[in-house]
């Protein structure tokens, strides 16, 4: 039987670990290290750890244990607020005052964590003590109205306990920030079940509720101070550490998004995360709960926010060691080719690789949507060729699946990506005749297009500039992920695999393949407007509506116009008026 977190805490001291947001004397900043040894009954031995009785050393002492083999992080003795926080937080004790109420209002989570780090955050959470969010947010626009002020975007969100959304929000916008209003709240769990029992808690039981330490941590608007209620919160920011308020795998259990968000705050901040963390993380019970549990537009969230996030590569290699990349990343059922056990392996290894070759050419070269589905496409890279047949019996890419059903992103993500894929082997074809300005062979690569009437000298050019006009601003993009397929001195999936990327070397490719282009003058060839339009075709070949035949005239047009940079719309018709009449003749 799962016990409540009352009873789980109820041993801990009711007292928590403040930090005034003025500015503090050193003294009064350490004031949680002040005692030499602690006696303490820990309330984890009630859910599953040692029921013992412990003595543990000052946290001065174990600080400096903790430094051995974590860095420090600079820490902020006090929480300097924004005018604009200033504004928010003068409205709503106002409204307190206004209506008399005894109501403590909390800013929790992560603002307060990003704070105490020196970053600013614009995703203010209000915890109350006594009363619903949506009833506060009443009486805050009703305290509004008296002067004169208009609150902007009300809304409540419901509670969905089925996708472990256990709390209503209430939402509104003051001083054009979203501000969301929660009651504290302390959950009971039934034997067998795991929607649990919503009550009002106390902040400590809140706080103990949180998915990590390091997110567990109040600032009190009422009393300016920073409250530390599980008592290590501010230790385990200091010192870099993703841990759980109370034993890690009935914290996943009750919410297994929880999992993907240690992950990610611990690749955000480079943090390290906990062993015992890592051992619930990776159970099957947990990656059973995750699968089954959290809704598939969360955990693609959870997983957007890490691509797009500072430390991707962290992230990734943080779900393959805890096995979890295909609880993510579900493939549908009967794939083709069948998948290899490593290739997981693999994908990280390419997240890996491109991410190192961004940082190398530039990140100036890519915006931040260019470098997501660069990201994406290396971490699908392996499952490239890998289909399914829908309901139709259509074959569709298993990637178009992960992105649309497994991570419920945008169509167009899929799209993009899927594209970048297919325009691998092209550029792949390319890159040789580009690096060496040969000319080009295309006998072994199916573009889907006849080029019999392009001079040799000139293929090079016009298959460059069809392969640009299908991916446009994304050929940046698949260039860099063609080089990572590129052959160089080594080239088996085990090196690749082993993180032996030869990154100079790519590196040298793509920037004399990314020259070449440039030179050719294709770099913006997708904004190319034809010279001959459809109606000038159609007069050449005497139709009176457009068909196939037009359409593969517009092809043919565009491939002299690619071949001929400075030739005319009169040469063009010329060209297209002398080919046609031989066609005629010939058939």
């Amino acid at each position: 039987m799962r016990l409540s977190l009352t009873n789980a805490i109820k041993f801990k001291a009711n007292a928590p670990l403040l930090l005034h947001s003025s500015s503090l004397p050193i003294a009064k900043s350490t004031l949680a290290f002040r005692s030499v040894l602690t006696p303490l009954i820990s309330p984890l031995s009630l859910t599953g750890r040692p029921n013992t009785v412990t003595f543990l050393p000052s946290p001065f002492i174990r600080c400096r244990a903790a430094m051995a083999t974590a860095a420090c992080v600079e820490v902020k003795e006090q929480i300097e607020l924004t005018e604009t926080e200033k504004k928010i937080f003068d409205r709503l004790l106002n409204t307190l005052r206004h209506f008399n109420l005894e109501t403590q209002l909390r800013v929790a989570g992560g603002w307060v964590r990003d704070k105490l780090l020196g970053k600013e955050c614009y995703d203010i959470d209000i915890a109350l003590d006594n009363m619903l969010g949506s009833e506060f947010v009443d009486k805050v626009q009703e305290y509004l109205s008296s002067t004169g002020e208009v609150a902007q975007g009300l809304a409540v969100i419901p509670s969905n306990p089925e996708q472990s959304k256990h709390l209503e929000t209430a939402r509104m916008r003051l001083f054009d920030l979203w501000i969301d209003f929660v009651n504290l709240r302390c959950e009971d769990y039934c034997e067998n079940s795991r929607i649990p029992t919503m009550k009002f808690g106390t902040a400590e039981e809140d706080a103990y509720r949180r998915d990590l330490t390091i997110n567990s941590l109040f600032y009190n608007i009422n009393t300016n101070l920073v409250e530390d209620f599980t008592k290590r919160g501010l230790e385990d920011l200091k010192f870099g550490r993703i841990v759980t308020p109370l034993p890690p795998k009935a914290t996943f259990l009750d919410d297994p998004l929880r999992v993907l968000r240690a992950i990610r705050f611990g690749a955000r901040f480079d943090f390290t995360l906990d062993e015992e963390l890592k051992k619930a993380a990776a159970c099957d019970d947990v990656k059973t709960a995750l699968a089954a549990k959290i809704s598939r537009e969360r955990i693609g969230t959870e997983i957007d926010l890490m691509i797009s996030g500072n430390q991707p590569v962290k992230a990734i290699d943080y779900i393959c060691d805890l096995t979890l990349f295909w609880v993510v990343f579900s493939l549908p059922p009967k794939v083709e080719p069948a998948v290899s056990d490593e290739c997981y392996r693999l994908s990280a290894a390419y997240v890996d690789a491109s991410w190192q070759l961004i940082q190398l050419i530039g990140c100036s070269n890519f915006s931040d949507e260019q470098r997501r589905l660069c990201l994406y496409s290396a971490l699908f890279l392996p499952l490239r060729c890998a289909t399914y047949k829908d309901r139709k019996d259509k074959m569709i890419p298993a990637v178009n699946y992960i992105f649309r059903d497994s991570l419920k992103r945008k169509a167009s993500d899929a799209d993009t990506v899927i594209n970048i894929h297919k325009s691998l082997e092209k550029f792949l074809s390319l890159i040789p005749s580009i690096l060496s300005n040969e000319d080009v062979q295309i006998t072994e690569v199916d573009w889907g297009k006849e080029f019999v009437d392009v001079p040799v000298t000139s293929k090079l050019r016009v298959l460059t500039g069809f392969l640009l006009r299908e991916i446009k601003d994304f050929w940046r993009v698949a260039l860099l992920v063609s080089t990572l397929l590129y052959p160089t001195e080594i080239d088996c999936s085990h090196d690749i695999i082993d993180r032996n990327f030869q990154l100079d070397k790519r590196k040298g490719i793509f920037v004399s393949v990314e020259n070449a282009i440039v030179k050719l003058g294709l770099e913006k060839v997708w904004d190319l407007k034809p010279l001959v339009n459809g109606k000038d075709i159609m007069n050449i070949l005497q139709l009176k509506v457009g068909g196939p035949l037009v359409r593969e005239w517009q092809e043919k047009t565009l491939s002299w116009q690619l071949a001929h940079p400075s030739g005319t719309a009169e040469e063009c018709l010329d060209w297209m008026k002398e080919t046609y009449s031989k066609r005629i003749k010939m058939e």
